[in-house]
Order: C-alpha cells, then structure tokens, then sequence
C-alpha cells in the first residue's frame, strides 16, 4: 500500500493513478495520514511539503520518531525549492517537482520501493 499525502486533491489522484496497480490511500493532511498509520504501515509515501495543518515538515518529524516509521521511504512532492536540505535522515529518497513531475518518475519510485 502507498500512502499519498496532499490538500491538492487533484495532485493525490495523479499520484495515485501514476502508481498503477498498487493500493493507494489518498490523505488530505498529515494528521489523517498518521492517524492511518495505525491500521498499517504503508510500504512508502508521497508526500506535498505545503499542507494544510501541520506541514510535510512536521509529519516527516514524526515519522522519524519510531524506528517502525523512520524505514518508510518518503517522496516529496512539491512546488516548493527544496534546494540542498539533506533529508535523507528522515526517510527522503527523492523530490519530484510538482511542475514538472511526469508519471514515469512516479512509476521509478514506486518500483525501486515497492
């Protein structure tokens, strides 16, 4: 399962469509995200950066905090410039541009990950 966090409700159906196949749960914010993780853990997370709430910044905090969550590989998707942040302590493994972004990337990610 792949978790797709994002208020751009279109955005989170791009995602998830370019995910093919696999089990998708969309989330509009980090707190029903990391509510969802109890039901199970998903094998990996595409994430915007700007939420409403609490922001990407915030839940990749959280999940950093448990030694369960901290292994669950986390893509970026954003408009923002993340430029030379090393975020790879927080389970970051990549940053797609949302301007840019194209579903063969998506598709790169979710069958390294998955």
């Amino acid at each position: 399962m792949i978790f797709v966090v994002d208020d751009d409700r279109m955005m989170a159906e791009c995602v998830a469509k370019a995910c093919g196949e696999k089990e998708v749960r969309i989330f509009g914010d980090a707190l029903a995200a990391v509510a969802a993780l109890a039901d199970g853990l998903p094998e990996m997370i595409f994430m915007d950066v700007m939420l409403t709430g609490p922001d990407g910044f915030t839940m990749l905090n959280e999940l950093a905090s448990y030694s369960d969550t901290m292994r669950i590989p986390v893509v970026l998707v954003t408009s923002v410039e993340i430029g030379g942040l090393n975020l790879a302590e927080y389970g970051v493994v990549g940053v797609l541009s949302k301007d840019t972004m194209k579903p063969a990337e998506v598709r790169k990610y979710v069958k390294k990950y998955c």
